[in-house]
């Protein structure tokens, strides 16, 4: 078997007033995604994403030209020989960066879809996992910035629908942030997670500022409170208080998550398998997080592909934590593009599923009606 083709699909849709959410690195005006598609001479196609990284079309491009060119021909079913030549040939040599890490990621769960859907398993089995419940908190883009009366009751919703933990987002001001979180505590009590994500908003001395609350509400964890380089703020903050940091989601291959470990101030890892290098490079940052006694809680994508692949990983490591739900307003790419793989169950918690390889049909006339939507998806 080989690899025929390799094909990247850029798509949008904006996103209405109404469904707007307010963070720390702006406000969502559109939804952007990258899909892939490869396709082996045989005829078997698999499905991955590629995370947009504001710039879609450009991973997009990546994809349809420099890493189609290095792979077609390819054995697809020998996915570490085709990860180590992309690497080796683009992103080993600085070429795009972290752009390259995310065209890679996709390409990398499109190969994983193929291999299950060759051999009749679902993904999970292939890693080595069994199928069991995984906890879920509800996240995506979602529980924002808003008054505290509306936040609980977007809360109420989400545990309404069975999830135990949450994600608010701080990094607004600090008074601010805390009457959220205390709002949400003092609505549901002790018996949720309240976990936070700062969205890269905050500085050092607003981290020293908000820490004293984040420590008396039992928050889970602070997640991002910087920009993932700025290490010398990592390592002071993690001394600020009792309330972990986690990050993750822009730190790309094992090599800068072992610099996370070397640090020892994140103690929550957070890799996406459609940026930090697919399912095959997390693969390897949950194992040096496990040797480390560090929990993996990926981040989610916007798909639904990310999503069903992500419960598949974290039914396979044996230090995985939570699913990050995407409970998102009108998610088109969870609820359309695929048939949502992550419904929560009254139990907190979802399933990987059962058909071979992601586990998913991908209704490509859903690309065919959302062409991309050049410009910023957040002002």
């Amino acid at each position: 078997m080989r690899i025929a083709s390799v094909q990247a699909f850029p798509v949008s849709y904006p996103i209405a007033a109404q469904n707007r959410v307010a963070l720390g690195i702006g406000t969502a005006v559109k939804r952007d995604a990258v899909l892939v598609k490869v396709t082996s001479d045989q005829g078997l196609a698999g499905w991955g994403e590629a995370h947009h990284g504001r710039a879609h079309t450009a991973v997009a491009k990546l994809i349809d030209t420099t890493l189609r060119q290095l792979i077609v021909g390819m054995d697809p079913l020998q996915i570490e020989a085709v990860w180590e030549r992309m690497y080796r040939f683009q992103l080993a040599s600085h070429g795009m960066g972290a752009g390259a890490c995310l065209a890679i990621s996709g390409i990398d769960m499109a190969l994983w879809d193929l291999k299950g859907k060759a051999q009749g398993a679902p993904l999970y089995r292939l890693l080595g996992g069994t199928r069991r419940a995984i906890p879920a908190y509800a996240g995506g883009v979602s529980l924002g910035y808003q008054e505290p009366e509306a936040l609980v009751a977007e809360a109420e919703s989400s545990l309404g629908q069975g999830y135990k933990a949450l994600k608010l987002r701080v990094g607004d001001s600090v008074a601010r942030d805390i009457e959220r979180m205390r709002a949400v505590r003092e609505a549901f009590g002790p018996s949720i997670d309240i976990l936070t994500d700062a969205n890269t908003g905050y500085v050092l001395d607003q981290v020293r500022e908000v820490m004293p609350a984040m420590d008396e509400l039992a928050i889970g964890w602070l997640e991002e409170p910087f920009p993932a380089p700025d290490y010398v703020s990592y390592r002071a903050a993690a001394k600020l208080g009792r309330t972990p940091l986690a990050a993750g989601e822009n730190h790309y291959t094992r090599f800068e998550f072992s610099r996370l470990v070397e640090d020892g101030a994140v103690r929550v890892f957070q890799p996406d398998l459609s940026k930090s290098g697919g399912i095959t490079e997390a693969l390897r940052i949950a194992a040096l997080a496990g040797e480390a006694g560090i929990k993996v809680h990926p981040h989610s994508s916007m798909t639904g592909l990310n999503h069903a692949a992500t419960i598949h990983f974290l039914a396979a490591i044996g230090n995985g934590g939570y699913f990050e739900g995407d409970v998102s307003k009108a998610n088109r790419y969870r609820d359309e593009l695929v048939d949502n793989p992550g419904r929560i169950g009254q139990d907190g918690a979802v399933w990987p599923l059962e058909k071979p390889g992601l586990g998913l049909e991908v209704d490509e006339r859903f690309i065919e009606r959302h062409p991309p939507i050049e410009g910023p998806g957040y002002i």
